[in-house]
């Protein structure tokens, strides 16, 4: 079976997303998340045909150590922290273990904000309409982290919005956040990467870039409207 890929990369995938998105938020006041690194290029061209803020939301899993794969949990940005509390109660996790996992990660994930925001403050959610953007769903369990994670800072919306996803894992969204704009959910899906010529791993330079010239964008237009 050949596979025809929608998208030439991840700038024209967030083309083609921010026009569905456009129809799904017209003239709300949203902050758009780009979760790292692949999701940051799709989430610059929504933020850019929306007019919007556009900020990084790191997401880190907890790995049972051994077993990295299995993910007890997950930490975020903004110091928030979400458990398979089942899952941490079948394998009898005691809170030190957690708290070691969740150290390692932490540093990480405090590096990767530091690497890429390079001073900025993160822009706050709380009572705004937040569009959670990643280039992609397979099984979806960083972007469900991502949501869970959001919630607790208090946001007025959740909108997750993706290139393109598997139908089944779009479904599933539908009852944990307030709206999805998944772009297309082809079938057989197979996988995230199968659906763009270049599926290039996104640089932490190319991060960078893109936080700072919407930093430089969004500035100028404030500038402008005083």
């Amino acid at each position: 079976m050949r596979i025809e890929p929608i998208f030439r990369d991840r700038a024209d995938a967030g083309k083609a997303l921010a026009e569905r998105v456009k129809h799904s938020v017209p003239g709300m006041d949203a902050l758009v998340l780009g979760l790292p690194r692949g999701g940051v290029p799709v989430a610059f061209e929504v933020a850019r045909a929306l007019d919007a803020d556009l900020d990084i939301f790191v997401v880190r899993k907890l790995g049972l150590p051994g077993q990295e794969e299995l993910a007890i949990g997950a930490i975020a940005s903004g110091g928030i922290r979400v458990l398979n509390d089942s899952l941490v109660s079948e394998l009898q996790l005691s809170p030190r273990l957690i708290d070691q996992i969740a150290s390692r990660e932490e540093r990480e994930l405090k590096r990767r904000e530091e690497l890429y925001r390079e001073g900025r403050p993160r822009i706050p959610v709380q009572g705004r309409t937040v569009i959670l953007v990643d280039d992609g769903l397979a099984t979806g369990a960083s972007m469900k982290a991502a949501t869970q994670a959001l919630r607790l800072q208090g946001p007025k919306h959740i909108i997750v919005a993706v290139p393109v996803a598997a139908e089944q894992t779009c479904d599933e969204f539908r009852m944990n956040v307030d709206e999805i704009v998944c772009a297309y959910t082809p079938e057989p899906f197979l996988a995230v990467g199968m659906w763009y010529e270049d599926f290039s791993q996104t640089t932490d330079k190319e991060v960078q870039q893109l936080l700072e010239e919407a930093a430089q964008r969004n500035s100028h237009q404030r500038h402008e409207a005083q």
